[in-house]
């Protein structure tokens, strides 16, 4: 058992990387198949999607259905945990979208297009 000195740290055990809070992100509308994800999320590689998805399902936030038909159907879900954790980082994405422009312009100053 890890011992967390603030709540935060407990968070970030759990959805910590890159794409973990995309994915509760697009599942809090409902069941999605893993090829869904992957497009929702871009740029992740089927690896990344398949290991972030395995550790979210073993710490409880999501769960796999498996609908046993050929070809195979697979959807992830969050858990009651998992809605829990969304509701609670729902004002950090309201945050997010009201200061994108602001967020936008640092990242452009840390990395600048190649000319």
């Amino acid at each position: 058992m890890a011992d967390f000195r603030c709540g935060l740290e407990a968070v970030l055990y759990l959805v910590g990387g890159k794409w973990k809070l995309l994915i509760l992100y697009h599942l809090n509308d409902g069941p999605r198949r893993f090829g869904e994800l992957q497009r929702c999320l871009g740029g992740v590689s089927m690896k990344m999607l398949s290991q972030q998805l395995k550790e979210m399902a073993s710490h409880g936030i999501i769960r796999r259905i498996d609908r046993k038909t050929v070809p195979p159907h697979v959807e992830y879900e969050m858990t009651k945990f998992g809605y829990d954790l969304a509701r609670a980082v729902e004002p950090l994405c309201q945050w997010g979208t009201k200061h994108m422009r602001e967020v936008g312009g640092i990242s452009r100053k840390r990395s600048p297009k190649a000319a």
